[in-house]
C-alpha cells in the first residue's frame, strides 16, 4: 500500500509538461487515450485493459450561452437554481458565456437545461 501511496503522491506533483509527456508515453506506448483534454491523465483499475471502450460521461457541467429575449425571467431562475442573491445571478446572466452550475448528473443536468430553455435561455452541457 505505500507504494501505491508513494506512486499517488508523485502523480499529483507531476508539472503540466510532465503531465503532457505521460499521457502521450500511455497513448503511444500502451494505447491509453485520455477521456478529455481537461483531464490529461485518467489512470483507474479498469483503465489497465487495453481493449475498453470510453466511459459514457457522468458529470456535466451547465453552461449559460445567452439569456435570450426574456432576460428578467433568466435572471429569477439562476437566482433559484444557484442560490444568489438578485445582483449576483444577474451579474452571471450578463457575464454569459458563464458556467452556472458543474459537475451534475444528467437528470440534473437535462432537467436545468429544459428549465433555462423554457425561458428562454441558450444553455449548453458540457
Amino acid at each position: 500500500m505505500a507504494d501505491i501511496k508513494t506512486f499517488a503522491e508523485q502523480l499529483v506533483s507531476l508539472s503540466v509538461k510532465d503531465v503532457n509527456q505521460l499521457a502521450e508515453i500511455l497513448k503511444t506506448e500502451y494505447g491509453i487515450v485520455p477521456a478529455t483534454a481537461a483531464t490529461p491523465v485518467m489512470v483507474s483499475a479498469e483503465a489497465g485493459s487495453q481493449g475498453e471502450a470510453t466511459e459514457e460521461q457522468s458529470s456535466f457541467d451547465l453552461i449559460l450561452k445567452s439569456s435570450g429575449a426574456s432576460k428578467l425571467a433568466i435572471v429569477k431562475l439562476m437566482k433559484e437554481v444557484t442560490g444568489l442573491g438578485l445582483k449576483e445571478a444577474k451579474e452571471l446572466v450578463d457575464a454569459a458565456p458563464k458556467p452556472i452550475k458543474t459537475g451534475l448528473a444528467k437528470d440534473e443536468a437535462d432537467s436545468l437545461k429544459n428549465k433555462f430553455e423554457q425561458a428562454g435561455a441558450e444553455i449548453e452541457l458540457k
